[in-house]
């Protein structure tokens, strides 16, 4: 390929292959992924049959009741999902409105965007008025994927996963209490108890010190849901401080103050590469760890 038209042509016409396939996964149907797509079903049949051609690998079972994803195509579906989220994200940094210099990718929990992850964003907000800002929740698992990719550049995260190319911080550990809407709510054996996901330690320590005392009625994996649920029903609940400490101070919850605590770990992960162009990464860093 002698210029830049050629490269970025080939890029788009590969890309647009791989979108297809994407949509043929979703959708179950050529047709269909014509329509989605605006264009002829034999458009779709020709990008996909010179994807196989270059893969070397039939990725799509056609038949009259529809379109399944062989083995072959399933291996390729998470590359695929990967190329075309670069693409976008490329797209979306060169592409920087003006005024712009650069964007910052921030991933989080949701159980640590309450206070922690919106006091970060309003920091970058405030402090780097020419950098664009993304943001994306989503759990441990999903987190340690898109830092792996790229396709995140700073998280907050109970799980950091593989550090490799990454600097990992601990931040101050979230403080799991137990709190009710009745501060006379019994310690133990509370009918109204709900138990909240805080993690593997807090599970198995949770586990110890309340085994005699039977299997709650109902379970989030989510301290913002559990929360909900406690301001909306009523209860008891092992919930992070910080989510709860302006209920506590305006009365609509109370501490159960004899229960015993725990705490969970808190990380700061962020992909080196990108964090050698941030001259504010180490403020920001300190100004969450205190």
């Amino acid at each position: 390929m002698d210029n830049k038209f050629e490269i970025f042509e080939f890029i788009r016409m590969n890309l647009k292959e791989l979108r297809t396939f994407l949509t043929i996964v979703e959708t179950g149907s050529l047709a269909r992924t014509a329509e989605n797509l605006n264009v002829t079903q034999s458009t779709v049949t020709a990008r996909l049959q010179s994807l196989e051609q270059e893969i070397g690998q039939r990725l799509i079972n056609r038949s009259k009741s529809g379109a399944t994803v062989t083995g072959a195509g399933m291996r390729l579906m998470r590359y695929a999902e990967t190329i075309s989220d670069l693409w976008r994200q490329a797209r979306q940094e060169t592409g920087l409105p003006r005024g712009m210099s650069g964007i910052c990718n921030l991933a989080c929990e949701p159980d640590l965007w309450p206070e922690l992850g919106e006091r970060l964003f309003h920091r970058l907000l405030g402090d780097q008025p020419d950098m664009a800002i993304s943001v994306w929740l989503g759990g441990s698992s999903d987190i340690a994927g898109w830092l792996g990719d790229g396709k995140s550049d700073l998280a907050l995260t109970y799980h950091p996963g593989s550090t490799d190319g990454q600097d990992l911080h601990a931040l101050r550990p979230d403080r799991l209490v137990l709190v009710s809407d009745n501060p006379d709510s019994p310690i133990r054996f509370d009918p109204d108890y709900v138990f909240v996901e805080g993690g593997q330690a807090f599970g198995r320590d949770h586990a110890a010190a309340y085994a005699d005392a039977g299997t709650a009625r109902i379970n989030f994996g989510n301290a913002t849901l559990g929360l909900a649920h406690l301001l909306r029903h009523g209860g008891s609940a092992y919930l992070p401080h910080r989510l709860v400490a302006d209920h506590l101070g305006a009365g609509r919850l109370h501490l159960l103050a004899d229960a015993p605590e725990y705490t969970r770990r808190i990380f700061l992960v962020s992909n080196r590469s990108a964090q050698r162009t941030w001259p504010w990464y180490h403020d920001i860093r300190a100004s969450l760890a205190a």
